[in-house]
């Protein structure tokens, strides 16, 4: 066990120069590669056991905002989009190009903008590698080894609860574990200039967040209880940036035709 956290200290150092996309430090211990395999094996496993939308109309719309999304941040890149047929009010990326949307999202997000300021919040958090960013942490303070590598051996159990955990997907069906305050808040800034760039109006995602907040009927945990950043300050963060984004926003070519 000592030698292992004497390891984990020392590739912390070698990593410690990472970034985000705002500059912020990470501690990124793990290839893209190894890390888009625990994205992709946790999104067949979600699809192997939750209900999968079969509505057409509904697979076409969220396809449409996700794939105007996926041009704006990695147009090279090859993204499978899923909607699962539940109640939940969420949506995930993960590594590895995978995408899913739950239908009650399509209840509150009332518009294709808003939608896309929920899609775009969440492939920043792959943008920004927070996955890899929280499975190493994971590693780093526990000593993960065996539980990583018992999920890349495609072995399961509690290597995949663990490893799906940390990339933010609960071990119930439609339970979806927030990150930290800071990568919310960075997958928010993100997020708001990737909607832009693909032609949402980024304003939108201002009244996603109040629709978000009647939906709870303006209750939910207090700030410093979850890692989830308040609606209150989602939105202050999401205004203070959308000057930016309006400049990106008129800049982008015209709105997609989603809705």
């Amino acid at each position: 066990m000592r030698r292992i956290i004497i390891v984990s200290v020392l590739l912390s150092l070698l990593v410690a120069c990472a970034t985000s996309p705002t500059g912020r430090r990470q501690l990124k211990l793990f290839s893209g590669d190894e890390i888009a395999k625990m994205g992709i094996q946790s999104y067949q496993q979600m699809k192997q056991e939750e209900q999968i939308e079969t509505s057409t109309a509904e697979n076409r719309y969220v396809k449409c905002v996700a794939d105007a999304i996926i041009s704006a941040s990695d147009p090279q890149g090859e993204w499978e989009v899923t909607v699962f047929e539940d109640d939940q009010v969420n949506a995930f990326a993960l590594p590895g190009g995978k995408i899913g949307v739950y239908s009650g999202l399509l209840d509150v997000a009332e518009t294709d903008d808003q939608l896309a300021a929920v899609i775009g919040h969440e492939v920043a958090h792959v943008m920004a590698d927070h996955g890899n960013e929280r499975v190493s942490q994971q590693f780093a303070t526990q000593g993960g080894l065996q539980v990583v590598s018992a999920f890349l051996g495609g072995s399961g159990g509690a290597g995949s609860q663990a490893i799906m955990s940390a990339l933010g997907l609960g071990a119930q069906v439609g339970i979806l574990l927030p990150f930290s305050r800071t990568q919310e808040s960075e997958a928010d800034t993100v997020g708001l200039e990737l909607m832009a760039r693909a032609g949402f109006d980024p304003r939108q995602s201002v009244d996603l967040w109040r629709n978000m907040a009647e939906a709870s009927g303006g209750g939910g945990q207090a700030e410093f209880l979850s890692t989830h950043p308040s609606n209150d300050s989602r939105i202050n963060n999401l205004s203070s940036h959308m000057d930016e984004a309006m400049q990106l926003y008129q800049q982008a070519p015209n709105h997609p035709e989603c809705g």
